[in-house]
């Protein structure tokens, strides 16, 4: 049995600033993460001694500042552990992926921190071999220091787009195009908004710059429609704001069109023991500052609780960022109305994992009796696979309510539900678990 007065899950900006925060109070913290190094995606640390990815200064500080912080509390890392959920008993359970076994953490406070999701939204071929997140392009270049390969197209919409632009291009491989579904130049006082956020304005900048000088074309108000392939890799169909088509042949295409909180799989109820606290972009997806903000939030109620402390008021930070998100929110709002996910052909894949379409969906809506989402789930096997739904079960609800517009609106936790183990776990893991406690008794 694994003790630790509060068990923070995650080990990205949020989880170590609140394991800083809860040590420096006194408290025993361990710090669960799933990687063999701590920093998270936006702090994605290199491997076998590859150079580091291409970063604004501010970031690299912000980083610099951060690990030594926490290099100076001596806090408990677990690294390659897994965090499943909490059981009956109270305790914590932690898949060990070094030797195969579950391990129970009894713990006063769990701080759960494991970031955002990368959202992307179905099209016809986004599920062919050679489509990927931009956010896994990313963390393969920081993880390498290579860019990748071949013909890259970038497609969606958001700043992560120019950011991966530039990084690629720094690493000696530019995309051959960024498609951005909006304008921001559309919002010159907007824009004017970002002002008042000098080191967000500044990160910008630092990127932007890098793809006018590299001349990357940037192409604005534009779409991908749909993905095929082609002679020689994947042919990308594009659509403006005109409603102009053209068509780009490439090797690979890296799809992103904004994130949203990890936050599938346990409720959070209050008066539970241990007491469990979000933090991070798990809980609002807000950027790598914000996080770091909230991850003290969190470090401090649960101080409060613990140890019976005033509270602080810590949400000034947090309604900052709230400001700048909104603001680039509205810079690369998509200029096109979102099209219905119900006027996809109906062999798109909505559930990669299981290789699920649009028509298998509309099959179980149209059934007489209007099946609930977890119906949906069991009978149709939609975010029934390893994702657990952290990618397919949003459309899909949004699917659903376009095609019953009569009923409720389903959610995604309608099809994801709140419950233990949050991410599948080996059977095996589980027998060593049981046969390990067996032998200490």
């Amino acid at each position: 049995m694994i003790e630790a007065q509060v068990l923070v899950i995650g080990a990205g900006p949020a989880g170590l600033a609140a394991a800083i925060e809860a040590s420096r109070a006194g408290l025993a913290v361990t710090v669960v993460e799933q990687r063999e190094t701590i920093g998270g995606a936006i702090y994605r640390q290199a491997v076998l001694g590859a150079p580091a990815t291409y970063q604004p200064p501010a970031v690299r500080a912000r980083w610099r500042r951060l690990v030594h912080d926490f290099a100076g509390c001596g806090i408990t890392v677990r690294h390659g552990s897994v965090f499943l959920g909490i059981d009956g008993d109270g305790l914590a359970i932690v898949e060990n992926r070094g030797t195969g076994h579950v391990e129970p953490v009894a713990a006063k406070a769990v701080i759960i921190a494991v970031g955002a999701i990368e959202k992307v939204l179905p099209r016809p071929g986004w599920n062919k071999a050679g489509v990927s997140t931009v956010g896994g392009l990313q963390i393969m270049m920081k993880e390498t220091g290579r860019a990748p390969e071949g013909r890259i197209l970038l497609a969606g919409s958001g700043p992560l787009l120019i950011a991966v632009a530039a990084q690629m291009a720094r690493l000696g491989n530019a995309p051959v195009a960024v498609v951005e579904a909006g304008d921001p130049f559309r919002h010159p006082l907007t824009g004017g908004g970002l002002l008042a956020y000098p080191t967000l304005l500044a990160e910008a900048l630092f990127y932007l710059k890098d793809v006018w000088l590299r001349g990357i074309p940037w192409l604005r108000a534009t779409t991908v429609a749909g993905i095929e392939a082609g002679a020689d890799g994947l042919v990308a169909t594009l659509h403006d704001y005109t409603g102009t088509e053209r068509r780009v042949a490439v090797d690979r295409i890296g799809l992103h069109d904004g994130i949203r909180p990890n936050d599938f799989g346990l409720s959070t109820p209050p008066g539970t023991s241990p007491v469990v606290v979000t933090a991070g972009d798990c809980r609002e997806a807000l950027g790598a500052v914000a996080a770091e903000a909230d991850g003290r939030r969190a470090a401090l109620s649960v101080i409060r609780l613990l140890q019976q402390r005033e509270e602080v008021g810590t949400t000034a930070a947090l309604r900052r960022e709230r400001n700048a998100q909104g603001l680039l929110s509205e810079l690369f709002a998509p200029v096109s109305a979102r099209p219905l996910l119900s006027g996809l052909t109906d062999d798109t894949v909505l559930c990669r994992c299981e290789n699920r379409t649009v028509g298998d969906l509309k099959a179980l809506c149209g059934k007489e009796d209007p099946l609930s989402g977890r119906e949906v789930k069991h009978n149709g096997r939609f975010a029934m696979g390893a994702c657990q739904g952290r990618f397919c079960a949003e459309n899909t609800a949004r699917l659903m309510a376009e095609l019953r517009q009569d009923a409720p609106a389903p959610s995604a936790v309608d099809l994801t539900g709140r419950r233990w183990p949050i991410r599948p776990v080996p059977i095996g893991a589980l027998v060593c678990a049981s046969d390990d406690t067996s032998k200490q008794e």
